[in-house]
């Protein structure tokens, strides 16, 4: 057998429906669709469930909003900067490496937790006022990025 000789079964394709096509044919004037009604008339919006309380209207909505122009920080506190050694300079580099913050990329933001004992210059994006005090008590400098 080749290809040139596949045949499909006998009955197996048959010529489609055509209605709407004159009465002669035996589908015209309602074409199939019989009289009135909403399915005579096709007028069913997407995601009608037929009069029951659709799931776009049972499902709860989410209050709010995102602000897209919000900024995130990755937090770091001023405790944790005794991992590094006096007089070492800290920034967002130096903080992914010791895996006090997952991505460099981000803003970092140093807040006042905790007691730095060290003299380290630290270099962030943003300072608690807190973190700013203990940082220069401790004989370091704050730095904005």
């Amino acid at each position: 057998m080749k290809l040139h000789d596949l045949k499909p079964a006998e009955g197996g394709k048959t010529k489609g429906k055509r209605v709407g096509r004159g009465r002669a044919s035996g589908h015209g004037k309602t074409s199939t669709r019989g009289q009135k009604g909403q399915h005579a008339r096709n007028t069913t919006r997407p995601g009608f469930e037929g009069g029951q309380m659709p799931l776009i209207r049972r499902v709860p909505k989410l209050a709010g909003f995102k602000n897209p122009d919000k900024l995130y920080y990755e937090l770091v506190n001023v405790g944790r900067l005794n991992d590094f050694k006096a007089s070492e300079t800290v920034d967002p580099t130096a903080l992914t490496g010791k895996g006090l913050i997952k991505k460099a990329t981000l803003k970092v933001k140093i807040l006042g937790d905790g007691e730095v004992s060290k003299a380290l210059t630290v270099k962030a994006h943003a300072f608690s006022k807190a973190a700013k005090e203990k940082i220069e008590a401790a004989g370091g400098r704050a730095e904005v990025l």
